[in-house]
Parts: C-alpha cells; structure tokens; sequence
C-alpha cells in the first residue's frame, strides 16, 4: 500500500506535466523550430514510458494488497460467523453468507485503490483545466457549463442505481441461497423425482433476479443516452463557438487546437468525481453487510466467561434449568440433574423430549432461558470458550463429514496429532480396515459430506475424529444410530472400553446402546421422569419398560 501511495502522485505529476509541456510547445509550431519540436517529443516521450513504469509497480503493489486485504477480511467475516449465536445462525440462509464473504469482501478489498485512482485523475485534471482557463476564459467557461449540466444528469443517475443495486443484492441472495440448497440436495432431489419442480422454483427465481438487474441496467442505459447526447452536442456547439472567437479574433488558434485536444480533461474531472460517488454509495452497502457480520449489532454474539479449565475433572449439574428455541414454546422445563466425573451416563426418551438439547446446551452452542449449568462446580457462564468446547467432544447422529481425504478429516480438528494417533483412534472406531482397504487408504478424499461412505462408515469416521481430539468428555448423540447391528457392537464395545476413563454421556434410541450406563434419566416432554440403572427402570417406571419392551418386539 506504501508502494501505491508513493506512485501515484508520481503519476499524477506525469499527468499534469506532459499536457502543460505540449501545450507549450505547440505554441512554437509557427517559429518553424522543429529541431526544438523533435527534442520536445523524445522529453514526453520519455515521461510517458516513466509513467507506465511506475503504473506497473503501483498495479503490482495494489494487486498484493488487494489480495492480502481480502484475505484478512473474508478470514475475519468467517471467524466472526462462527461467534454468532446458533439462533441467528438458524435464519442465515448460506447463500447470504457466500454473497458476503465473497463479493461484498471483494468490493471492499477493491476500495482503497478505487478511491485513490479516483481522487489522482481529479488531481491529475486540474492541473489542464487550469491550463484552459489561461488560455480563453469564454471556452474555460463554456466546457465548465456544459461539465455541469453532464454533472447533475449522472448525479440523477447514481441515485436511481443506489436504489435498484440494493434491491438487486436482495434477490442475488434469494437466487443463490435456493441454488446452494439445490446442489446440497441434488441427490435427494434425484431420488424424491423433483427434478421439474426444483429447477421450475430455480428459473421463476432466475428471472426474479434478472428483471431486477435487467430494469436497473435499463435505466442506467436511458441515462448513459441522455448523457452521451448531451456531451455530443456540447461538443458540437464548442467548434462553432471556437469558430465564431477565431473569426473575431477572441482566441488563437494553437489555443483553440490545444483546448480541443484538452477538452475531455475538463469533464473527466465531473466524470471522475460521479464515479467516486457512485462506487462510495456501492462500497457502503458492501460495507455495511460485511460488517453487520464482522461487529455489527443485527446478529447476537457469542459470549464467554474469563475463567479458565484447562483440563476438566468432568462433573456437570443442570440446576433448574429452562429453554426454548423458539418463544412460548418451552423444550426443557426446570430441568435438574447431576452427573459424576469417568461415570457413563444415558439419556433415553422418545423423539422430541429434550435429549438433544442438553448436549447444545452443555457446549454452550444455545444460551438458556433460565437456570444453571455448571461444569465442575463453575457456571458455564462463567467459563472460557475453550474451557467449555476443548474439553468434551459431541458425536452427532448426522455427522457433517467435509470434503477432504480421511487424513485431512482428522488432521484438521486436531492438528498436532500423529499418524499413528489417527490409526489408533480410527481402530478404537473400527474403521481402520475399511480404509486401509481403499485404493489411496488415509489419502481418500470422500466427497462432500462424505458422500462416498455409508451411512455407518461416515458415523465411525465421526467418532474417530470425535476419539483423536482425546478430550476428558464425550458426548454421544445418536452416534450408533446409521450403524449395523455387527458394528454397532464393535463401537458399544470401544464405549465399554473408556468406561470409568471419560465422562460420557449418551442419547441413544437402541437401548443396548445404553444398558450398561452407571446412570440412566428417562425423559418426557423436557423433564427427567425417572432415573437408576437399567434394571432399575424397568421395576420402577412403566414408560421405560413400555419403551424397551417396544424395541424388543421390533428387533425380532
């Protein structure tokens, strides 16, 4: 940036001087001093190819810039998307967020430069205005009138595309959020036989969109026409002014010539200022939805205590506590319950009952409404990000696999871990086999949201890399439900084998997922309707019973 500051008002200088020096020299024309005329080419000559010297450094300086400052700005838009609150997450649709961190963070990366190259051809161009001026105060005036009249007509201009460009950037949105949830969908879409319809909701909005931009651009053609129009008849009418004061003898004709040739620079100084304009009205609606994302108060943060866990003993206790993703519609009523450190704790209920919103709550993933959660005797309030996510691991029933190879999987949630800590952690998941089976084995790259495995194979490369994060806390939810019955048994068994090693917790619908827990809270509608042992719930609650017994009867 230092470098583009520095040469551009080298530039701009060139700028100013050539058109000055010319001129000069075209006043000499009559005295025949060609030698002197010659002499006066190789000096413009010289300056020009010094000029487009250091155009070349100042574009390649601004190309780095432009490259580094979008990187910070899309690095920063992406980390501040991950301290939104999942609630506002819930109603982002992605394409906005691809509309953002892409464009809008590429239109701002692109300002800095703009506005100086900008403000250097104003710069640049006062230094001939100033020329006409001494030259003939009637053609200085006339040319300025007309720039004026030029001027207001794109003022106009701008004002009408501000309007349409913000509706414009809505319906991108709109089209590319459908378009991103069609290519996550496509295979669903193949198999539901919604080809026609999907691409029937997709064309109506296309042509939404495009009727949009269509009507913006047409009116921006109207005014490109009365513009150009106008800027042609001034034009017309500056020869037969021109003509008029050379035949009464009001101007030269080496002035004349010179202010003819000049003439543009007097309304690129209206033009330069109107563009300016319009990419600061265009720069401020970039910046405004990029920083509504960076630190702006539309999305609610996430936010964390100071103190620190470094390595949790793995107690937790909810303390009364009350929540609802949506309002007046409660998911746990006044729940309590504690669970103790290394112990195997199970939650079972019927779908609906608040399982799941435990474990969000527990990585602190939702804010409660009301309550306590403590993790080993401190408020989760009160406790650092990495205090509450570093320690405890969630494996979800629908795991997101990314689109890397399984080495890269696993490498990018626990960077410093070894290959032979990935082998272990993949054999723990009894998955190990089945990739040393692949042609690229560990270098296999499973597609996005690991589209080349099965159900199951996704489910254990989940818990692997659950596993190789070796955290003091795991938290199962569903995690054997995609998971053969064979398979099932072989992960039930690498449960049983970091028993009494981890505090884990699990929420399972197959109960001999859960059997063996030290501890079991049986749910209905958001509070625990009873709690014990496996054989304990069965003497002391009908409803677990009725559960278990109802898996018995659909497993023979």
């Amino acid at each position: 940036m230092l470098f583009y500051i520095i040469c551009i008002p080298i530039v701009t200088l060139i700028s100013v001087i050539v058109p000055l020096y010319t001129a000069k020299q075209i006043v000499f024309v009559n005295n025949s001093l060609y030698n002197d005329l010659i002499r006066a080419a190789l000096i413009i000559f010289c300056f020009e190819i010094m000029r487009n010297l250091v155009r070349l450094v100042s574009s390649l300086s601004i190309g780095l810039f432009f490259r580094e400052s979008l990187r910070t700005l899309q690095l920063k838009s992406l980390g501040a998307l991950l301290n939104i609150k999942n609630k506002n997450l819930d109603t982002l649709p992605s394409g906005v967020i691809i509309e953002r961190v892409n464009n809008d963070c590429s239109k701002i990366s692109d300002g800095i430069p703009v506005i100086v190259e900008h403000l250097s051809d104003i710069i640049s161009n006062i230094g001939i205005v100033i020329t006409i001026f001494f030259l003939n105060k009637i053609l200085f005036s006339y040319l300025l009138l007309g720039s004026l009249i030029i001027f207001c007509i794109k003022r106009v201009r701008i004002r009408k595309w501000f309007e349409f460009d913000k509706k414009i950037r809505k319906a991108n949105e709109h089209s590319t959020s459908f378009i991103c949830e069609m290519i996550r969908g496509i295979r669903d879409i193949k198999v539901l036989n919604a080809n026609q319809s999907f691409l029937d909701e997709a064309d109506s909005r296309i042509i939404s969109k495009n009727k949009i931009t269509y009507n913006g651009r047409k009116v921006l053609r109207k005014y490109d026409f009365v513009s150009g129009s106008v800027h042609d008849i001034i034009n017309l009418l500056l020869i037969f002014l021109g003509i008029y004061l050379l035949k009464n003898d009001l101007v030269t004709v080496t002035a004349f010539i010179t202010i003819e040739l000049y003439k543009d620079r007097v309304y690129n100084i209206f033009n330069a200022y109107s563009s300016l304009q319009e990419f600061l009205k265009d720069f401020e609606v970039s910046s405004t939805r990029v920083l509504d994302i960076i630190d702006g108060d539309k999305y609610e943060r996430e936010s964390f205590g100071n103190k620190v866990i470094k390595k949790a003993h793995g107690d937790f206790e909810f303390k009364n506590v009350k929540f609802s993703y949506k309002d007046n519609i409660p998911v746990l009523k006044d729940l309590s319950f504690k669970v103790k450190a290394n112990s195997t704790v199970a939650f079972v209920g019927k779908s609906g009952s608040g399982k799941t919103t435990i474990f969000n709550l527990l990585a602190k993933l939702y804010d409660i409404n009301d309550g306590e959660i403590l993790i080993d005797g401190t408020n989760i309030n009160e406790l650092t990000e990495q205090s509450i996510r570093g320690n405890m691991t969630i494996i979800n029933q629908n795991p997101y696999i990314f689109n890397l190879s399984i080495y890269d999987n696993l490498r990018i949630v626990a960077p410093k871990a070894t290959k032979e800590d990935m082998i272990e952690a993949c054999k723990l998941a009894n998955l190990h086999e089945f990739i040393m089976s692949l042609p690229e084995q560990y270098e296999t790259v499973v597609g996005e949201g690991g589209i080349t495995l099965s159900g199951g194979q996704r489910q254990r490369l989940a818990i692997a890399r659950a596993l190789i994060q070796k955290t003091e806390i795991i938290l199962f939810d569903e995690a054997t439900s995609a998971l053969d019955n064979e398979t099932q048994d072989e992960i039930q068994k690498a449960i049983d084998n970091m028993k009494n090693k981890y505090t884990i917790l699990i929420i399972a619908h197959r109960f001999s997922t859960v059997i063996n827990s030290d501890n079991i809270y049986f749910m209905e509608d958001g509070v625990i309707k009873a709690s014990g042992t496996h054989k304990e719930l069965l003497k002391k609650s009908k409803s677990y019973k009725e559960l278990y017994e109802l898996e018995l009867k659909n497993n023979q």
